[in-house]
């Protein structure tokens, strides 16, 4: 089911009327297939109603929710929007944000479970320092503290912390601030585990260790829908969920 802002909405037999978990997937034109592939991820392994809705910088300008010109830094057009979440979730309940370079290998309800009303925000807390100097398709690669950290959030939107994230606020503070979570203090940033961010090129899978098999792979150096990145690593996993995208579109359009 399609819903009137864009979002899809998958609901399960037997949720007893459970409320959809409200997922928020960063949009870039250049990676309209990246996007494509990774709510089918999700859906596709999903246990629970989910409502997923891609955040599109054009769309955000034309409803006046997003103003602010984009740097030279900036890599997508997500890279400030994201922000935007409990916003557009009108500050309530649990929502996520991601970056639309993952790929989901499991059920989105285990991450929802690990949601704790105790934090403001939760996520992976990456030591990350990457080696390349550009990423994707010749963007230039940038190392701050905590970095991709903002890349996949449970946000607690009702959390008064996050009230200050007005589109004011999200479209005038500094990459730092937002980035590194300045509005909050250290306390109120809750722990998930690496696996549901895990960094191709850089997160380590042990062998005969299932608690560090990846749950969601991000590609965040650049996917195989990049020419550059078409031999990264899970490249097939991403191809194979591709080619499944493309057969159940192709058979739901009858052609």
């Amino acid at each position: 089911m399609t819903t009137a802002n864009g979002g899809e909405v998958r609901s399960p037999a037997a949720n007893g009327g459970t409320k959809p978990f409200k997922i928020f997937v960063g949009y870039d034109p250049r990676e309209d297939l990246a996007y494509k592939v990774c709510r089918h991820s999700i859906l596709k392994r999903s246990s629970i109603p989910v409502e997923i809705h891609p955040i599109i910088q054009s769309d955000l300008r034309k409803g006046g929710l997003y103003w602010r010109e984009r740097g030279k830094l900036e890599s997508t057009e997500f890279s400030f929007s994201r922000f935007l979440t409990p916003h557009l979730a009108n500050y309530d309940g649990w929502a996520m944000f991601v970056d639309c370079d993952f790929l989901y290998l499991a059920d989105i309800k285990e991450l929802r479970d690990l949601a704790d009303d105790r934090y403001a925000i939760m996520c992976v807390h990456h030591d990350y320092t990457p080696k390349e100097t550009t990423k994707m398709d010749g963007a230039v690669q940038t190392v701050y503290p905590r970095k991709n950290w903002s890349s996949m959030v449970l946000y607690n939107c009702g959390h008064p912390k996050n009230k200050v994230l007005t589109p004011e606020v999200v479209n005038s503070q500094t990459g730092a601030y937002l980035h590194r979570f300045q509005w909050l203090g250290d306390g109120e940033i809750g722990e998930v585990p690496f696996v549901w961010n895990f960094l191709e090129g850089h997160n380590r899978a042990v062998e005969g260790d299932p608690s560090t098999l990846p749950k969601a792979i991000h590609y965040t150096r650049g996917g195989p829908w990049f020419d550059a990145w078409k031999n990264c690593e899970f490249a097939d996993l991403w191809l194979d969920e591709m080619e499944e995208y493309m057969k159940e579109t192709k058979k739901s359009s009858g052609n």
